[in-house]
C-alpha cells in the first residue's frame, strides 16, 4: 500500500520539479573547448561542488548524473574519463543539505545486491536524498562485466529481476525493526527483519540487506528508454521517466500509453513522473541567447551543426514554452543538460524567478526534505508491514 507519510488524504497540485544534470564538460563533442569550460570538469570535484551548490542555490530538486560503462574513441570527452556516480554524489551530500542526488547504475551489467546497498547508504548518509537512476545500457558493455555470454534478448528480462530484487532488499527491514534500547539490551526486533531468498534466471539472492530503511522509505527509482518491453517494466517500478525532449507530439503519445499501462498495474498515475532532458539557452534578449548558441556552434568541425536547442530564446519565451509543457502534463520534471558553461547560471537568475512568480516552482526547500518530498511522491510503506 502506498500512502503519503504525515500528509493528508487530498493532494495538492503538484508543482514543476527541476533536475540538473551534471555533465562535466558538456554532452557533446566539443563543448569543453569553451573558454570558460574548465578542461578537466568531468574528474574534478571542485567543478562538481560548484555546479551542485549552485543547483541548490537555486532550488532545484534533484542533481541527476548520466553514466557510460563500455567507451571507446568515439565517445564524447565527458565520457572517457568521468566519476563514478555514488562516489561524486557521496561527495556532494556533505557539501548540501536540500537538494536530491541521482545516480544512474546499468541493470545490464551491475550486481543487485551490491547496487542495493550503494543506493540505500547514499540515502542514510544524505539522509533521505538518494534515486537510483535503473537502465540497461548497450549491450557492449558486457564484456567489461564478464556477461558477453549474454545478448541483448537478455537485458529486460535481467532487468525485471534485478529490480524485483533490489525493491525486495531495500524492504529488508521495517521502518520500527531497529530499537537500540540500552537499558533492556534490545538492539533490534527479529521479527521485523525479512531474508529475501530470491530464485532467478540472472540472480539468485539470500538477502537480508545490512543497511535499514531511510526517512524517505527506499530511494526514488527513475528510468530511461521508450520500448514496449521498457514500458511494461516501468509501469511496475519507475517513479521517474527520462524521456526525450525534442517531440513534443511523441511525448505526449509516450506520456498517455505509459500512464495507461501504470494504471493497468493498479498504481496512480501521478505517481510516475514524466522528465524529458533540455538543454536551454537563455539570454536577456533573444538575440543574446542566439549568440551563446553560435558560440558553443562555433568549436564543431567544418560542415557540421550542432542541434539547435528546443527551449532558447529570452528568458521569458522559454518561462513561457516551459509552462506549456508543463500544464500540458507532458513534463512533470525538466532535466536541464548544461552545454554552454553558464547554462545552469543563466537559467537560475533568469528563468528560475519568472517561474516562481508564476507559482510553477518551489521558492523555498522543506525543513527536512527527502528526495520523496522534493518531488511530491508518496512513501511507500514497507511490504511487509501487518
Amino acid at each position: 500500500m502506498i500512502v503519503l507519510k504525515g500528509e493528508k488524504s487530498t493532494m495538492r497540485e503538484r508543482q514543476l520539479k527541476l533536475s540538473g544534470n551534471i555533465d562535466g564538460v558538456g554532452w557533446s563533442h566539443t563543448g569543453w573547448r569553451h573558454h570558460d569550460m574548465p578542461s578537466n570538469a568531468s574528474e574534478s570535484i571542485n567543478h562538481y561542488v560548484e555546479k551542485a551548490k549552485q543547483l541548490e542555490n537555486g532550488k532545484f530538486d534533484t542533481i541527476f548524473l548520466a553514466d557510460v560503462s563500455h567507451i571507446g574513441p568515439g565517445m564524447i570527452p565527458h565520457y572517457l574519463s568521468m566519476f563514478e556516480g555514488i562516489s561524486i554524489l557521496s561527495a556532494l551530500s556533505m557539501v548540501t543539505k536540500f537538494i536530491g542526488l541521482t545516480a544512474t547504475i546499468a541493470t545490464s551489467y551491475a550486481d543487485p545486491f551490491t547496487v542495493a546497498r550503494q543506493v540505500a547508504s547514499l540515502d542514510k548518509i544524505s539522509n533521505g536524498r538518494a534515486g537510483w537512476n535503473a537502465i540497461t545500457s548497450n549491450p557492449g558493455g558486457l564484456a567489461n562485466y564478464s556477461r558477453s555470454h549474454l545478448s541483448k534478448s537478455d537485458l529486460y528480462p535481467m532487468k525485471k529481476e534485478f529490480l524485483e530484487i533490489v525493491e525486495g532488499l531495500w524492504d529488508s527491514y521495517e521502518d520500527d525493526a531497529f530499537i537500540r534500547d540500552k537499558e533492556r539490551g534490545v538492539f533490534y526486533d527479529p521479527r521485523k527483519m525479512h531474508p529475501l531468498h530470491y530464485t532467478g534466471k540472472y540472480f539468485s539472492v539470500d538477502g537480508p540487506l545490512n543497511v535499514s530503511r531511510s526517512r524517505q522509505g527506499r530511494p526514488v527509482i527513475f528510468q530511461a528508454g521508450t520500448s514496449s518491453d521498457f514500458m511494461d517494466i516501468a509501469a511496475k517500478h519507475a517513479e521517474g521517466i527520462m524521456a526525450p525532449g525534442d517531440n513534443f507530439e511523441y511525448l505526449k503519445g509516450y506520456t498517455a500509453e505509459l500512464k495507461r499501462r501504470v494504471k493497468d498495474q493498479g498504481r496512480s498515475p501521478d505517481d510516475l513522473l514524466m522528465m524529458p532532458a533540455q538543454n536551454p539557452i537563455v539570454g536577456e534578449t533573444e538575440k543574446e541567447a542566439l549568440e551563446k548558441w553560435r558560440e558553443i556552434e562555433s568549436f564543431m568541425p567544418l560542415g557540421h551543426r550542432l542541434p539547435k536547442p528546443r527551449f532558447i530564446g529570452s528568458a521569458e519565451n522559454v518561462a513561457e514554452q516551459i509552462e506549456h509543457w508543463y500544464q500540458e502534463g507532458i513534463m512533470d520534471i525538466m532535466l536541464i543538460r548544461q552545454e554552454y558553461p553558464a547554462g545552469f547560471e543563466d537559467f537560475i537568475k533568469l528563468v528560475v524567478p519568472i517561474l516562481q512568480d508564476k507559482g510553477i516552482v518551489r521558492t523555498e526547500y522543506d525543513d527536512q526534505p527527502t528526495l520523496r518530498g522534493n518531488l511530491e511522491l508518496p512513501y511507500p510503506e514497507n511490504m511487509h508491514k501487518q
